[in-house]
């Protein structure tokens, strides 16, 4: 008969081992996907090129607070390093931070001031911190305390950025307390600025609308260094 095969009884004792083949590749390539996370559930972490740096100091922008006249405070010992910092790499998580102690240029050794600008940032790589990122900062301006809190939104910085400022009376106008936080993909960075000077101080303490701009000046330059450094 035309266009049947010379043996079909060969032809079907083939089809089982093709079949037998193609399971035994599916075997295979489910095996490398499973092995390769292609089955998980779990999200790829979005780091948006944000890399992790042992040192968050050297790569912190202190420009912006040299320019309004202040200085890192010097050392007294190695116990006492300044500026200070920490990293970590872990399984969920790499971490780091920076802290810096800070003076004004032109105090006089009778001047009591204390000045600090602490930096965090965090790589999550396994949970997405966008869904919570917000409230955790506009909680702020739920507080109820006597210790006040105002939360804007900052727009230009990351996906996301909010800067929560402590609202002072007029008896510590001396102080502040700014936070800058800051979302980009599953990277989250802190900036926070806290001051206090004596009333008999005569060094001039920066307003909170003042330092709100350094802590944005300064974020944006460390950032952009934090992405630089998955090139080094």
């Amino acid at each position: 008969m035309p266009g049947a095969p010379e043996n079909p009884g060969r032809a079907k004792a083939g089809w089982p081992w093709a079949i037998s083949g193609a399971v035994a590749a599916s075997a295979i390539w489910a095996s490398m996907l499973f092995a390769t996370g292609g089955f998980s559930d779990e999200p790829s972490p979005d780091l948006a090129g944000y890399g992790y740096t042992g040192d968050l100091c050297a790569d912190t922008s202190l420009a912006p607070f040299e320019n309004a006249h202040f200085k890192s405070k010097a050392s007294t010992s190695a116990k006492d390093a300044n500026p200070q910092h920490s990293g970590a790499q872990l399984n969920t998580m790499d971490t780091m931070s920076c802290n810096v102690s800070l003076e004004p240029e032109n105090a006089s050794s009778s001047d009591y001031s204390s000045t600090w600008m602490y930096n965090t940032v965090t790589l999550h790589r396994k949970t997405d911190p966008a869904p919570e990122f917000a409230d955790s900062y506009l909680s702020y301006e739920k507080q109820e305390t006597s210790t006040h809190y105002t939360v804007e939104n900052v727009p230009g910085l990351g996906a996301e950025a909010y800067l929560v400022t402590r609202k002072d009376d007029g008896s510590s106008s001396n102080s502040s307390y700014v936070i800058l936080a800051v979302r980009d993909g599953w990277m989250t960075f802190q900036s926070t600025w806290s001051s206090y000077a004596s009333s008999s101080s005569t060094a001039r303490q920066p307003t909170p609308t003042e330092v709100a701009t350094m802590l944005k000046t300064s974020a944006t330059e460390t950032l952009k260094r934090l992405q630089s450094t998955r090139a080094r």
